[in-house]
């Protein structure tokens, strides 16, 4: 039976739907979903962390499966780095189970706190796209209760068209109830950042394509309000013997955020001190003052936590935007063409008056997946402050930045965009693999259980 409607929200805060929440504990659970939304003519869609920018975990009037209780690490072989789990489980708590026998996750995304889930329906990348791909590439197999009660496993080998399609299918072709995935060895719980500054875009994309293949990691971050410039992050894991220290910097303790800024005010608070820095002018200064404590370069060394979970430094910081919340938006460039268009499009925001806060930049390589945002080029996600008086005209000015990447034949990335429209959608993937995709979708879902507002949104 089910409960009254639950008002969810996306990460960013800009958009909310109501739909009725269900917490399975099994995969008879999400199957018992499915019985219960076609007998009553309701669609169903998988909620994990909750951490989308965009509408892929909401569905309006529907249900949602709320899938962080099955959060169980079924195996963990420390001396192969195989790790089976459930989709509910973090990365914070894979990681935790992990390090202290000296693997880390080979792909993960900017905050600890999404799900397998999650990360697989979208195929999260991180830092080290360019070299170690998609969190798909990590997978060994997969198992999955699609909405016919059919129970499946794929790997690259087994039912591999399945396995190329769930995993950044967007959730709408089956839910996963295990992933099976090969971690990384790690010799210490540290990893050394060299950071220097650009002083323009152009700077910014040559130093990323140049040095990607001398590091581990890159990510550049890029003033997007006024100046264009910037800084770069480029690190690389530690080798055997180069941590005097390897057996305690691995330890988890010594990789915790800290939960208090100096040690005295909790970080927990630090959002409503950032709200009135929210207008074009004051973050502006922010800005510049980050990009003049740049500008001397340096290394040094810094925990795995931290290098890698930036987002996670300040509690509840998406609320520092306000009651409208954000809106991220995430564009992937031939390396060709990512300066004319970006430029473009910085341009275009700002004479609006709608500029972006803040800018981050990556390398990227491309996949085999269905669904793939990836290319060989660039991405940029920028934050947009969403209020009453400028969605309107923020959502023109998004639909003006798609025009501009796909006629410079980029892409786009559906665990961010949130304005994206089905047209938009269908130029970029392509009517083949768009027909591929929904022939999938009539034979794992005939009675077309599976949905989300995202699905509605980019598929119609």
């Amino acid at each position: 039976m089910l409960n009254t409607f639950t008002q969810l929200e996306n990460f960013g805060h800009s958009l909310k739907s109501p739909a009725y929440l269900i917490q399975p504990k099994t995969s008879e659970d999400i199957y018992e979903a499915f019985r219960l939304a076609k007998k009553l003519g309701l669609t169903v869609t998988a909620r994990g962390g909750g951490r989308s920018y965009n509408d892929a975990a909401l569905n309006a009037g529907g249900i949602v499966l709320d899938t962080s209780g099955m959060n169980q690490i079924t195996s963990w072989d420390s001396a192969t780095g195989l790790v089976r789990c459930e989709p509910g489980v973090t990365l914070e708590m894979l990681w935790h189970k992990v390090l202290p026998d000296g693997w880390w996750p080979p792909v993960v995304s900017g905050t600890m706190f999404t799900t397998l889930g999650g990360c697989l329906s979208a195929n999260i990348h991180g830092k080290n796209n360019f070299k170690m791909g998609t969190i798909g590439e990590h997978v060994v197999e997969f198992t999955a209760v699609l909405p016919t009660g059919a129970e499946v496993t794929c790997s690259p080998k087994l039912n591999g068209d399945l396995f190329y399609s769930m995993i950044s299918g967007l959730g709408m072709l089956g839910i996963f109830t295990s992933v099976t995935l090969q971690m990384k060895h790690i010799y210490s719980g540290l990893i050394e950042v060299n950071a220097w500054p650009t002083s323009t875009l152009k700077q910014q994309l040559h130093d990323l394509e140049e040095n990607a293949p001398n590091y581990d990691y890159i990510v550049g971050w890029l003033d997007t309000i006024q100046t264009q410039h910037g800084q770069i992050h480029a690190a690389t894991s530690l080798k055997e013997g180069d941590d005097p220290e390897a057996a305690k910097t691995v330890q988890l303790n010594y990789q915790q955020l800290p939960d208090r800024l100096f040690g005295v005010m909790p970080k927990s608070l630090l959002h409503y001190f950032m709200t009135p820095f929210g207008n074009n002018f004051l973050w502006g200064l922010v800005n510049t003052a980050k990009y003049v404590s740049a500008l001397r370069k340096h290394t040094f060394r810094q925990s795995h936590a931290a290098f890698h979970f930036l987002l996670d430094y300040v509690p509840f910081w998406e609320l520092s935007y306000g009651r409208g919340g954000l809106i991220q938006y995430q564009s992937f460039l031939p390396k060709e063409t990512a300066l004319p268009a970006w430029t473009e499009m910085l341009s275009f925001a700002k004479k609006r008056g709608l500029p972006s806060y803040l800018g981050v930049t990556k390398r990227h390589r491309p996949d085999k997946f269905l669904l793939t945002h990836a290319l060989d080029g660039f991405s940029l996600a920028m934050d947009f402050k969403v209020t009453d008086r400028n969605r309107a005209e923020l959502s023109k000015v998004i639909q003006e930045y798609d025009r501009i990447v796909l006629e410079h034949g980029g892409r786009f990335y559906f665990a961010k965009n949130s304005e994206t429209t089905a047209e938009t959608a269908l130029a970029f993937y392509g009517e083949e693999t768009v027909d591929k995709f929904k022939k999938l979708k009539k034979r794992c879902d005939p009675n077309g259980l599976l949905e989300s507002d995202l699905y509605r949104r980019i598929f119609g």
